[in-house]
């Protein structure tokens, strides 16, 4: 190799390398775009929002695996590192300085705000530890014989009580009985992804209830990308176990996960392995009460998907899984340059067959929606930073709606037959159904 093509290779090995960094760590302090549904002036979704969910404040739920580092009455600081005991906490995000709620909703339905509204994490209080897993690290040949880890101690039980009843006191305070649940990708701060749970559940018209989890993805380039790798696979367990306790909160009605970039591969090995678990005993679906599912900017590899998760029909644990692809997102494609393979986030529809596409589109439980949007950022995070894009998983999410302009996402259809979304979605004659089914 000549020294300019060796010069060359570096230029795109370092541009890559800071592209998916910057797509990972977003310097985002500013609330997200209005979705262009909110801007329709017959259709105010605020307008049902109980009074103790009103204001200026998001109070987000959080659940972590990473290591605390310092930590005050009010402002707990979490790192990188990994922690063998999960823990969970509330984290307060204040939208705007001093703003009236009136004031904060007509900002939140206009296409160009007069200013923007500044996001700031102003306390996290972490409220209870779980016991760490493995409980111990030393094993009786005892326990080896009879297959059994030790007893469950005082203390994990003690956290799983305290965290059902602070989830149970946040569902009295919505009408709606469901859970949030955001999980980030790589190179994000635990502020940074409690930011974006409390600004995606700002849009959903604060129904239900939000929670981020927040695991130790690393910060930095390429060493910090193989930390990542590996910390997906270090935070399944603990993903698991939160997925259990939720679940088993008599409560809670649905569950639903929004994962994004590498955050997918924790959500869906969580999922596959709690459906192994569960499937020759019970419906995983029922049993863990999972809604809907979704992949942005899913960084997986496409042939590990289609052999671990497609071929043990992982989609039967869920009720819908909606995966948003855009071939402009620049992380994943460099994503897939370095370590080899496609990515679900960016993947090419002419790998099927026509009948294959047609059969996905027909049955509505698994959605692939292209953002075929120009506004796109740095090109990974569109799912929210996306106007147009957002606007769909608001359909999505707050009302269950099913794709097609008959529900009331009017989506259109690409020209290998799957769904797309655009830069002019819903359409200025957009209007809600009055009643769309959902299954």
């Amino acid at each position: 190799m000549s020294q300019s093509a060796r010069g060359h290779a570096l230029c795109t090995i370092l541009l890559g390398l800071n592209l998916v960094a910057l797509a990972g760590c977003s310097s985002k302090t500013y609330l997200m775009p209005t979705p262009t549904v909110y801007t329709h002036p017959d259709w105010n979704p605020f307008a049902d929002v109980p009074p103790s969910l009103q204001g200026d404040e998001v109070s987000v739920l959080y659940v972590t695996d990473r290591l605390p580092e310092e930590q005050t009455e009010d402002h707990w600081e979490y790192g990188y590192q990994r922690s063998r005991s999960a823990a969970f906490g509330e984290a307060v995000v204040q939208i705007g300085d001093g703003l009236s709620w009136d004031d904060l909703v007509e900002a939140s339905r206009v296409r160009n705000r007069a200013r923007e509204l500044e996001l700031n994490v102003t306390a996290t209080r972490e409220l209870a530890r779980f016991a760490p897993t493995p409980p111990t690290l030393v094993i009786t040949d005892a326990q080896l014989a009879s297959h059994e880890l030790p007893p469950v101690d005082t203390a994990q039980a003690e956290a799983e009580r305290r965290f059902k009843e602070d989830l149970a006191a946040r569902l009295a305070r919505t009408p709606r009985k469901e859970v949030f649940i955001y999980v980030h990708g790589f190179n994000n701060s635990l502020e940074e992804a409690v930011l974006t749970t409390a600004e995606l559940w700002h849009f959903l018209g604060r129904e239900g209830v939000p929670i981020c989890y927040t695991w130790p993805a690393g910060v930095g380039l390429f060493k910090a990308y193989q930390y990542t790798l590996a910390s997906t696979q270090f935070t399944i367990y603990h993903f698991k176990q939160m997925l259990r306790l939720i679940a088993s909160c008599p409560e809670v009605e649905k569950v639903h996960i929004i994962a994004h970039s590498r955050g997918t591969a924790v959500a869906t090995d969580a999922l596959r392995e709690l459906h192994l678990e569960i499937r020759g005993t019970a419906d995983t679906k029922k049993a863990l009460k999972l809604g809907t599912i979704v992949l942005a900017a899913a960084d997986l590899d496409l042939d590990v998907v289609i052999q671990r998760l497609a071929t043990e029909r992982i989609g039967r644990a869920v009720e819908h899984t909606v995966i948003y692809i855009s071939s402009e997102d620049k992380a994943l494609g460099f994503s897939a340059w370095l370590f080899g393979g496609g990515r679900l986030g960016d993947i090419d529809f002419k790998l099927f067959a026509p009948e294959e596409i047609a059969a996905l589109r027909g049955s509505r439980r698994v959605q692939f929606i292209d953002a075929r949007v120009k506004k796109l950022g740095l090109g990974h995070s569109y799912f929210y930073a996306n106007p147009a894009v957002s606007s769909d998983l608001v359909l999505l999410l707050r009302y269950q709606l099913l794709p097609g302009a008959e529900y009331g996402r009017p989506l259109g259809v690409t020209d290998v037959g799957v769904w797309f979304v655009d830069d002019d979605y819903p359409g200025s004659s957009w209007t809600m159904p009055d009643a769309a089914p959902s299954k």
